[in-house]
């Protein structure tokens, strides 16, 4: 098969930011765990396993070997795409209805490139298809803690969780819920049928629960990409032991010839390709640091 012919594509400057930004805020984790930044490929971060421990000497006396271990963790590149289709005659229509396709085409590229950084770091799966992908190694959904809701007491099953983590020797940094865990911590009541948290509304925006940063997506449930339905509504922990970054900024192409997406030629069937594109590199730097929270 031929190769593709592509040629740069300059999106107007506040439609290419905006995919950016809404591959920002098309994810959970990424409101919880700022990026660091990275170079293309494999990498190794070294994690600290065996704290060092000061020692009090006296005067003149020999001082002892500190024992200090360290562990390495990958942190591994991952390319994630995005094709859409639309016809010439878009491009042949005058310039307000082209900014207005591209506008909405952008913003749905950076949703759905936002949504891949949890799905694939939470799930391990491709959001296409729904299945878990072989390109990543380990997500959330293997940490070692887990704990299940029980008698309809979501507020109870944080707080079993954020215990899970301080007992691990972690700091509660964050909270990242399904819409289902969030409205239903905002819709709980007492016996006197009044809201226990009455101030977060339905949950829907909710930014802190407890005092611990929280970022509300159904990306945590995976409840519109799994093809097997989850249990998973929620995961607490420490975000910082989940390490992300860009390693590509994203690339826009126009695609004018060939087949990029399986669909047919694009010539033949008088259409046009816009692709989006990002290297994520990401890695979990210890299982014990986050928390399954599960419903029955």
């Amino acid at each position: 098969m031929p190769g593709l012919i592509t040629e740069s594509f300059e999106l107007p400057n506040n439609i290419s930011q905006g995919i950016f930004k809404k591959a920002q805020t098309g994810s959970a984790l990424a409101r919880l765990s700022g990026s660091k930044p990275q170079k293309f490929g494999t990498h190794q971060a070294w994690v600290l396993t065996g704290e060092p421990r000061a020692e009090f000497v006296g005067e003149a006396a020999a001082a002892s070997p500190t024992p200090t271990t360290y562990a390495p963790k990958p942190i591994n590149p991952l390319k994630a795409q995005v094709t859409v289709r639309y016809s010439e005659e878009v491009r042949m229509a005058d310039e307000d209805v082209q900014i207005g396709v591209l506008q909405d085409m952008g913003d749905n590229c950076g949703i759905a490139l936002g949504r891949a950084l949890d799905l694939a770091a939470i799930h391990k799966i491709n959001p296409l298809t729904g299945v878990t992908s072989s390109l990543i190694d380990k997500g959330m959904i293997d940490c070692d803690h887990s704990v299940v809701l029980a008698n309809g007491k979501y507020d109870e099953l944080v707080e079993a969780g954020a215990s899970a983590i301080i007992a691990s020797g972690y700091a509660n940094t964050g909270i990242a819920m399904d819409p289902a865990l969030s409205f239903g911590i905002a819709t709980q009541r007492d016996g006197d049928s009044k809201h226990l948290y009455p101030g977060i509304g339905f949950g829907q925006g909710l930014t802190s629960f407890q005092g611990i940063n929280t970022a509300v997506s159904d990306t945590v449930s995976g409840s519109k990409e799994l093809a097997v339905k989850g249990n998973l509504i929620g995961v607490i922990g420490q975000f910082d032991a989940f390490r992300w970054g860009v390693q590509r900024a994203i690339n826009v192409e126009l695609v004018e010839y060939g087949d990029p997406d399986g669909l047919g030629d694009l010539k033949r069937m008088g259409q046009i390709a816009l692709k989006a594109t990002i290297i994520y590199g990401i890695g979990i730097m210890a299982d014990d640091a986050f928390c399954k929270l599960m419903k029955a």
